[in-house]
């Protein structure tokens, strides 16, 4: 049989349905979308709070985020590019950096609404699992609960959207999970090696690989830890840095303050580049000063 090209029919461009735009894009799972957001009508319209967090190159970004009809809402967010404040200068990206980042964005969160003195997370950071339990008083309010949103990311184990988690749990915000996808976690025992997840939470297999290229190639260790080199951050300072920075992170998790906005004189100083448009009066009036600057010229021409 000879081939046949498929054409595609009016019946088919007739029932054709466009995909939402984000979509189109490749920018959001809509199926997990509509589970995240939906909330049972009998919670009289609660906020349902995502955990949403997304890995760039160079940053690693946590929010609290709920949804309205006009769009969804940040209630706290914190950033892996506000780690230097607490210490933490090189590796932003890395998975005690994520774990420090959650972490953050916890404590920030709750001290905003006002829980942080009431719920102050798993302060003995052994690896092993922990989950945030509500308090037994009957007037104590309830723990901030959110869902986990990773967006397009895999949550193959070990992911760094797991160590933020870790890190949020870790700083006192309920978030329903288990222990399978953390590094340490072996499939077939169905057992959580603590000591292994410990080691991930202070940079212990940034250590160890530090550690393997300078016996093994010190020319790899030299380019590759350039900064850290330059900053004199060995294998062994790691633990004791990410420790100071989880102690000052607790300490004051709140954002830095913004820099004042320009004033109008100053706004006004600034070189602009496009210039502003003229009325009608102005315009009519360039014209005349042009006229009277070519007729002085032409006349200063005659006296000569």
């Amino acid at each position: 049989m000879p081939f046949v090209k498929l054409q595609k029919n009016k019946a088919y461009y007739k029932r054709y349905q466009t995909k939402y735009r984000r979509r189109r894009e490749g920018k959001t799972d809509y199926y997990a979308r509509k589970r995240l957001v939906t909330q049972a009508k009998n919670k009289y319209n609660s906020p349902k709070y995502r955990f949403v967090v997304r890995i760039t190159n160079k940053d690693i970004i946590c929010q609290f985020v709920y949804a309205k009809i006009s769009g969804d809402v940040v209630l706290s967010a914190a950033y892996a590019h506000e780690l230097p404040r607490y210490g933490i200068e090189l590796g932003l990206t890395n998975w005690a950096a994520a774990y420090a980042t959650g972490l953050l964005a916890a404590r920030r969160v709750l001290q905003k609404l006002k829980l942080d003195d009431k719920y102050t997370g798993n302060e003995n950071i052994d690896g092993t699992f922990y989950q945030v339990e509500a308090l037994d008083g009957d007037d104590d309010p309830r723990p901030f609960k959110a869902f986990l949103d990773v967006g397009l990311r895999r949550t193959t184990t070990g992911s760094r959207v797991f160590a933020a988690l870790k890190g949020a749990v870790d700083g006192g915000v309920l978030i329903p999970h288990s222990e399978s996808r953390f590094p340490g976690y072996d499939a077939g025992g169905k057992a959580l090696d603590a000591e292994v997840l410990r080691k991930y939470i202070f940079g212990g297999h940034v250590a160890e690989y530090m550690e393997y290229l300078q016996e093994e190639d010190p020319e790899s260790y030299r380019r590759q830890f350039a900064r850290f080199i330059e900053k004199e951050i060995g294998p062994d300072d790691l633990e004791d840095l990410y420790t100071e920075a989880h102690e000052k992170i607790r300490a004051d998790p709140s954002p830095s303050e913004k820099e004042a906005e320009k004033t109008e004189e100053e706004k006004a100083s600034l070189k602009k580049f496009k210039p502003t448009a003229r009325n009608l009066k102005q315009r009519k009036d360039r014209v005349k000063q042009k006229k009277a600057a070519f007729h002085r010229k032409l006349e200063a021409g005659d006296d000569e």
